[in-house]
């Protein structure tokens, strides 16, 4: 009994999964009211700063050839908008190529410092349980407030483009009288059905990174072999390299799922 309460110990002392979890980090007070800062809004503000600090100094330098920072976020931003917003938005492209920049660059920046352990960092610095640190994204609600302002951006910029009573006469598409009745409720219920597969795609791949790390890990205090264990680590490196291509992989899909859906919006023909 001794050694499995051990065994457990040791298991919630190592838990991959507890930053995952959102759990209070600090609070502050605002006058009358006390703000209680969860460590994953401490990683979404992290990442606001991050690109304010970054995407300026990377655009400020005036060269015919840009290098290093300068040249990577040209040429993601020329990807961005030459391969996935020009085909399917075409002349409406320069007007939201912002709005896409900013979902890739934020969703990829919380990815990206999803996987630094600042956390484990902190508490090693201290000596004190840090929660300054998780994947965000590993957060339902993180990801549902990124979709739901994906949801508004798409029909606001409908409404914008058409005007509010050709965008609900052009929300479902042609068809004899007697049908159209379905077809509006089947578009409705899509437009709310949309946002909901942006949010649980990213939540879903980044948890499921974290879930195999711990897997694997698991291993090695269920075997209790060194063969195990070198196994373990090379598959936890190996999920890491995995986990870093799944965030840029993640970032562009919902970047390129945003500028599908607001083609949608701003085209009446589709």
């Amino acid at each position: 009994m001794g050694a499995l309460a051990l065994q457990a110990g040791v298991l919630a002392e190592f838990n991959p999964l507890e930053p995952t979890q959102s759990v209070p980090a600090f609070t502050v007070s605002v006058g009358p009211w006390d703000l209680t800062v969860s460590n994953h809004m401490f990683m979404v503000g992290m990442a606001a700063i991050l690109l304010l600090v970054a995407i300026p100094l990377a655009a400020k330098p005036r060269v015919m050839i840009p290098k290093g920072l300068q040249n990577l976020v040209e040429l993601i931003c020329v990807f961005l908008r030459e391969e996935v917003a020009r085909p399917v938005m075409r002349e409406h492209t320069d007007r939201y190529i912002g709005f896409l920049w900013t979902v890739f660059f934020f969703v990829l920046s919380l990815n990206l410092l999803a996987m630094v352990p600042s956390e484990k960092m902190v508490t090693l610095l201290t000596g004190k349980k840090s929660h300054f640190g998780g994947p965000a994204t590993a957060n339902i609600w993180v990801t549902g407030a990124l979709a739901t302002v994906t949801f508004f951006m798409v029909h606001i910029c409908g409404i914008r483009q058409q005007g509010f009573r050709h965008y609900i006469v052009n929300l479902a598409p042609r068809a004899p009288w007697w049908i159209m009745p379905l077809l509006y409720v089947m578009e409705i219920i899509t437009a709310f059905v949309r946002p909901l597969t942006l949010a649980v795609r990213l939540f879903a791949n980044i948890v499921a990174g974290h879930i195999l790390v711990a897997t694997f890990l698991g291993l090695i205090l269920i075997f209790k072999s060194y063969g195990v264990a070198a196994a373990s680590i090379l598959a936890v490196v190996a999920v890491s390299f995995l986990e870093l291509l799944v965030a840029f992989i993640q970032a562009f899909i919902f970047t390129f799922l945003s500028a599908l859906y607001i083609s949608f919006s701003v085209s009446p023909e589709h």
